[in-house]
């Protein structure tokens, strides 16, 4: 069965759907491979893309041409003040991250911004509190809370289903830095920040594990490893496989970092965040322990969940049919017919754009709050590896 866009119908009060926007006129800063899935979402939820901003005027204007944009700005400044914007979304380098969702707000637009959403917890509490004063909807792409198989791990877990937590563990592997030649603008701490590897990916391991779980990460001992010393200075470029021929520098920030933690419950775990593990391309997973069942999601297989019973084990599919009414509200397609990275970004940005249109904020949607939270987690994790003890997460 299909509804009057051509999609399949999955009822009218499902979240996935794309929310009516037309009319909301959208920015793009950062024309990356991020910036380009904003775009996207931004479109299929109905919006205007009016204009996008990049590195350069030039660079701006080839992306406009590329994203179907109205038009290109000279500046990342000029955009995000425009009359001509509604909302803007933050896709730049990290360190432009707070200036510019700030600049925006107090321009009176609305802000989706990437994470982290500034560079220190003091920072992000700035932005944070420049949102609630301008009364704008400000929201943080954490869309792996937007798998239907993460909403069952949910649904199960605050349903009972497990019995009693245990233990949460898990980790979040990537091996796109695993040469010695490989670089980015994140290795740059004046680019990407104090931490490196746990801020860009484990931030979203210690989301998720907290929105599955409703519990909170309270107190933190972590190691740190960067893995190669020096790294050729190469192109700016979302992922660069680099071939070393740029001048050397000193690496100061991290490749993987091991943490432990305790919740407020008293849950005891771990997680280990690398993106120089070879093999691995965005291996996020987790599983939380019960004294009755378990629970097991990877992002690289999403389509099941993963239920272990002493008695034997069994993978939940995604589909209409098998899912919790909470999660089954997530899935687009029958069975069979694989679910992935961008529908979760659909589903996050219509619910964004649900909220700027008056709409009850939907349940889970990821906002500058949850941004302030991963900045905070990472860190403790930071000073918990470079003072080697235990740290209490603020």
């Amino acid at each position: 069965m299909e509804d009057e866009r051509g999609s399949i119908a999955v009822g009218p009060e499902s979240p996935a759907l794309p929310a009516t926007t037309t009319g909301l006129r959208v920015g793009v800063v950062g024309t990356g491979f991020i910036g380009r899935v904003h775009a996207r979402s931004a479109r299929l939820a109905g919006a205007r893309l009016v204009g996008v901003a990049a590195s350069s005027p030039e660079s701006a204007g080839v992306a406009a041409a590329e994203l179907g944009a109205e038009r290109a700005f000279a500046s990342a400044e000029e955009l995000v003040v425009s009359e001509q914007i509604d909302v803007v979304h933050v896709c730049a380098p990290n360190h432009l991250h707070l200036p510019l969702a700030r600049a925006a707000l107090e321009s009176g637009k609305h802000v989706i911004c990437e994470k982290p959403v500034a560079l220190d917890a003091a920072g992000a509490a700035e932005l944070l509190a420049a949102a609630e004063l301008a009364g704008r909807v400000a929201t943080v792409p954490f869309v792996y809370r937007y798998y239907p198989t993460v909403r069952e791990a949910r649904a199960r877990v605050r349903g009972g289903a497990l019995g009693e937590l245990r233990l949460l563990y898990g980790g979040y592997l990537q091996d796109w830095l695993l040469a010695s030649s490989d670089d980015n603008w994140r290795v740059e701490p004046s680019l990407g920040g104090p931490s490196r590897a746990f801020a860009d990916i484990g931030s979203h391991w210690c989301d998720l594990i907290e929105f599955v779980c409703g519990q909170r990460i309270v107190s933190v001992s972590a190691r740190t490893t960067v893995a190669h010393a020096r790294r050729p200075r190469g192109e700016a470029r979302s992922f660069a496989r680099g071939d070393g021929a740029g001048a050397a520098r000193a690496v100061e920030t991290e490749d993987i970092a091991a943490v432990m933690f305790e919740t407020d419950a008293g849950i005891v775990g771990s997680t280990v965040i690398s993106q120089v593990s070879a093999g691995r391309k965005n291996q996020l997973w987790f599983e939380a322990s019960g004294t009755e069942t378990a629970v097991g999601f990877d992002q690289e297989q999403p389509e099941t969940l993963w239920v272990g019973r002493r008695a034997g084990s069994e993978r939940v599919p995604r589909d209409f049919d098998t899912l919790s009414p909470e999660a089954a509200a997530y899935v687009i397609l029958p069975g069979g017919h694989p679910q992935g990275y961008r529908d979760c970004f659909d589903a996050f940005v219509g619910e964004t754009y649900a909220a700027i249109g008056g709409e009850p904020e939907a349940d889970g949607l990821p906002t500058l709050a949850d941004g302030l939270r991963a900045v905070r987690i990472t860190e403790a994790v930071l000073e918990s590896a470079s003072d080697r003890t235990w740290v209490e997460v603020t």
